[in-house]
Protein backbone atom coordinates (compact mmCIF):
# COMPACT_ATOMS: atom_id res chain seq x y z
CA UNK A 1 0.00 0.00 0.00
CA UNK A 2 2.82 2.40 0.87
CA UNK A 3 4.47 1.85 -2.53
CA UNK A 4 1.19 2.55 -4.31
CA UNK A 5 0.76 5.85 -2.45
CA UNK A 6 4.30 6.89 -3.29
CA UNK A 7 3.80 6.11 -6.98
CA UNK A 8 0.56 8.09 -7.16
CA UNK A 9 2.20 11.03 -5.38
CA UNK A 10 5.22 10.83 -7.70
CA UNK A 11 3.01 10.84 -10.80
CA UNK A 12 1.11 13.87 -9.51
CA UNK A 13 4.31 15.76 -8.71
CA UNK A 14 5.85 14.93 -12.09
CA UNK A 15 2.71 16.11 -13.88
CA UNK A 16 2.67 19.35 -11.85
CA UNK A 17 6.36 19.94 -12.62
CA UNK A 18 5.74 19.41 -16.36
CA UNK A 19 2.87 21.89 -16.29
CA UNK A 20 4.98 24.35 -14.27
CA UNK A 21 2.25 24.49 -11.63
CA UNK A 22 4.67 23.24 -9.00
CA UNK A 23 8.13 24.67 -8.49
CA UNK A 24 10.65 23.83 -5.80
CA UNK A 25 13.27 26.54 -5.43
CA UNK A 26 15.67 24.20 -3.68
CA UNK A 27 15.99 20.48 -3.09
CA UNK A 28 15.38 21.05 0.64
CA UNK A 29 11.83 22.23 -0.08
CA UNK A 30 11.18 19.09 -2.09
CA UNK A 31 12.53 16.85 0.68
CA UNK A 32 10.48 18.69 3.31
CA UNK A 33 7.35 18.17 1.22
CA UNK A 34 8.21 14.50 0.76
CA UNK A 35 8.76 13.97 4.51
CA UNK A 36 5.50 15.73 5.36
CA UNK A 37 3.56 13.42 3.09
CA UNK A 38 5.32 10.13 3.86
CA UNK A 39 7.59 10.61 6.88
CA UNK A 40 5.30 9.22 9.57
CA UNK A 41 4.57 5.96 7.79
CA UNK A 42 8.22 5.50 6.85
CA UNK A 43 9.21 6.08 10.48
CA UNK A 44 6.75 3.40 11.63
CA UNK A 45 8.05 1.00 9.02
CA UNK A 46 11.63 1.63 10.17
CA UNK A 47 10.68 0.89 13.80
CA UNK A 48 9.06 -2.39 12.80
CA UNK A 49 12.08 -3.28 10.67
CA UNK A 50 14.33 -2.57 13.66
CA UNK A 51 12.27 -4.99 15.77
CA UNK A 52 12.54 -7.68 13.10
CA UNK A 53 16.34 -7.34 13.08
CA UNK A 54 16.68 -8.22 16.77
CA UNK A 55 17.81 -11.84 16.86
CA UNK A 56 18.99 -13.88 19.79
CA UNK A 57 21.76 -15.72 18.01
CA UNK A 58 24.39 -16.51 20.64
CA UNK A 59 23.17 -13.90 23.15
CA UNK A 60 21.87 -14.91 26.53
CA UNK A 61 18.08 -14.99 26.82
CA UNK A 62 18.23 -12.07 29.26
CA UNK A 63 20.21 -9.86 26.85
CA UNK A 64 17.97 -10.84 23.95
CA UNK A 65 14.83 -10.02 25.96
CA UNK A 66 16.18 -6.59 26.91
CA UNK A 67 17.08 -5.73 23.30
CA UNK A 68 13.77 -7.07 22.02
CA UNK A 69 11.72 -5.16 24.61
CA UNK A 70 13.50 -1.91 23.71
CA UNK A 71 12.75 -2.37 20.00
CA UNK A 72 9.19 -3.59 20.76
CA UNK A 73 8.29 -0.41 22.67
CA UNK A 74 8.96 1.66 19.56
CA UNK A 75 7.38 -0.74 17.05
CA UNK A 76 3.79 -0.51 18.23
CA UNK A 77 3.47 -4.31 18.18
CA UNK A 78 1.38 -5.70 21.03
CA UNK A 79 -0.21 -8.91 22.21
CA UNK A 80 -0.10 -12.03 20.08
CA UNK A 81 1.73 -10.35 17.19
CA UNK A 82 4.55 -9.31 19.52
CA UNK A 83 4.80 -12.80 21.05
CA UNK A 84 4.97 -14.42 17.61
CA UNK A 85 7.73 -12.03 16.53
CA UNK A 86 9.61 -12.76 19.76
CA UNK A 87 9.41 -16.53 19.23
CA UNK A 88 10.50 -16.15 15.62
CA UNK A 89 13.70 -14.34 16.58
CA UNK A 90 14.77 -16.46 19.55
CA UNK A 91 17.33 -19.24 19.43
CA UNK A 92 15.97 -22.34 17.65
CA UNK A 93 16.78 -24.73 20.52
CA UNK A 94 14.99 -22.56 23.08
CA UNK A 95 12.02 -22.06 20.74
CA UNK A 96 11.62 -25.83 20.37
CA UNK A 97 11.68 -26.29 24.15
CA UNK A 98 9.01 -23.61 24.56
CA UNK A 99 6.84 -25.32 21.94
CA UNK A 100 6.93 -28.50 24.03
CA UNK A 101 6.13 -26.67 27.28
CA UNK A 102 2.77 -27.29 28.95
CA UNK A 103 2.03 -23.56 29.24
CA UNK A 104 2.45 -21.49 26.07
CA UNK A 105 4.44 -18.25 26.10
CA UNK A 106 2.09 -15.33 26.86
CA UNK A 107 4.52 -12.52 27.63
CA UNK A 108 8.12 -11.50 27.06
CA UNK A 109 8.52 -10.19 30.60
Amino acid sequence: MQGESVNIWKENVMEDLKNSSLVFAIVGEFLTDLKQKFGVEDNEIMKIAKLKKVEQGGKTMEKFIQEFRRAARESGYKGRLLIEEFKQEMNEVIRRKLMKAEKPLRSIK
